[in-house]
This record gives C-alpha cells, structure tokens and sequence, in this order.
C-alpha cells in the first residue's frame, strides 16, 4: 500500500503566507521559503503554494516567489493561483514547481485541464475543489449558467456546491460530479477543500471526501478542518483521502508533522517515517 501523505499549505498573499478562517480574517504567519524550509526539515511529504489572490486580482502567479521557495525546499511542490493557460502553467513549472493546481480557470475554461494534461502530463495537473455543503442538489440550470461543464445532477442530501474566486463566488455544480468530470479531463489529483471546514478546527468532511474518493481513480487530497492527529486518521480511514493537508495547527506548532505521522501509523496507516516521529 502507497504511503499516506502529510502535505503542509501556504497560502500566500502578497508574497508572504497567511491563515485565516474560510478565507477570511487573514493574519500573517510568515515568509514562505522559511516555512517551506521548516516544514521540509520536519517531514513533510509535500507542499502546496496557492497564491490565494491571483484569481480574484485578476493577475498571474507570483513566479519569482515560487522560485525562491523552490529554491530552498526539495519536497513536491504543488502551484496553485492565477494559471490560466498552457503557456502560464510551463512558466510555474519552469519556476521549479512539480504540479499545478487549477480551480477558477478550470471551472471557467475546463478544456484548459486537457491541453495541459496533454502537455505536460496528468501528474502534473491537479484540480482544487471548494466546496461548500447544501441541503439540495445544485439547480442544473446552474451547470449550464457556468458553462455546461458537467451533466445535471440529481442526488439527495447532502450535496456540495463548487465556489470559486477563494470560495467568493458559487459556481453551480455539484462537486462530486465535477470531480468526476475533471479527472475524464485529464487531472490526475484532486484536492478537495470543505469551506465549511476551513481553518475551523473542527475536522475534515469525510462524508465529502468519501462522495468524491469513492468515485474517482485518481488521488484525493484532503483539506480544510484540521485539529489534531486523530482527524488525519479519519480522512484517510472514513474519508478515503490518499494525503492530508493541514496549515493553521502546524503554523501554530499547535501539533507537529511528527505526531501527525505517529499516530497514523498506530492506527495501521502507512506514513513515511521522519525522525520526531518516532523521537
């Protein structure tokens, strides 16, 4: 069985990281070579950069940020914020990111994961998922209003609608179909992302990444709720999810990737092992 993994975010705003609630309320925790240096050092298996504002703003990726970051932090590092085409995506890579993440453009422009896919390969391309709890299936005159990306939809409750813009804007699709649909487009990782849960401390939403993990093939990253050690067991283990995001508690040191990985593998999860760990 692959190794579970722990993957730490920054979410970067005018080139240095910051956390908040939902995407709101916003602090400054720090600059995000040093975070992405620690974090490496400490165990993370991977990173992932979203330049939290390059969609709502309107403008490209912070390219000569990544590059610093890239620079000093040798773990996978996924992109994500202001890709728009095929050109812009080979930029990123160029910058020394190993994936892209698309959410915004891929929401407006869905053929935009097959031409990179087709470019740069499906490992390369993940697709970010925002999604917000409702009590009803999204209206499909919402799917075609956004562009006719995925089939109507007729499922009982519960359902997630897509948002995107940092979870601004409803972009009227079911999340579980529209993740169906962009793995058919050619992404090769999903990161799902419950905004009810996020930065709340009160775990993942493993109903969603259960909905989501059980019918796709490709890996599902989960993210959004993190509080402790026992909620990564639980999005692996109830939620299906192949990796565990996390940002507030470890930017916090309120928990370490150390103890995180400890308590996945006493609960039989297999986790590639650092040296706190097991310290």
């Amino acid at each position: 069985m692959l190794s579970r993994r722990i993957v730490v975010c920054l979410d970067v705003q005018g080139g240095r990281v910051v956390k908040g609630e939902q995407f709101i309320h916003l602090r400054d925790v720090g600059d995000p070579v040093d975070l992405a240096t620690r974090y490496e050092a400490e165990g993370a298996d991977e990173i992932v950069f979203l330049d939290i504002t390059a969609a709502p703003e309107g403008r490209g990726t912070m390219l000569e940020v990544v590059r610093r970051t890239a620079s000093r932090a040798f773990v996978p590092l996924t992109v994500g914020g202001g890709v728009r085409s095929v050109d812009e995506m080979r930029d990123v890579l160029r910058a020394g990111a190993d994936k892209v993440s698309f959410n915004t453009a891929a929401v407006a422009r869905p053929e935009l994961l097959t031409a990179c896919a087709e470019r740069f390969g499906s490992q390369a391309v993940v697709c970010a998922i925002d999604a917000r709890r409702l009590s009803t299936a999204p209206d499909a005159s919402l799917g075609a209003a956004a562009g006719a990306a995925t089939e109507a939809v007729t499922q009982a409750a519960p359902a997630w609608e897509v948002v995107t813009h940092g979870g601004r804007r409803p972009a009227g699709l079911d999340a579980v179909m529209w993740a169906v649909r962009v793995v058919q487009l050619g992404a090769g990782e999903l990161l799902v992302t419950s905004m009810d849960r996020d930065g709340t401390r009160s775990g993942f939403d493993t109903d969603l990444l259960h909905a989501i993990s059980s019918r796709v093939r490709v890996p599902v990253i989960a993210s959004g709720g993190a509080s402790g050690p026992e909620d990564f067991v639980a999005a692996v283990r109830d939620g299906g999810a192949d990796a565990v995001l996390a940002a507030s508690i470890f930017h916090r040191r309120m928990h370490s990737i150390g103890s995180v990985k400890q308590a996945m593998a006493a609960a039989g999860l297999p986790v590639r092992p650092v040296e706190e760990a097991v310290a």
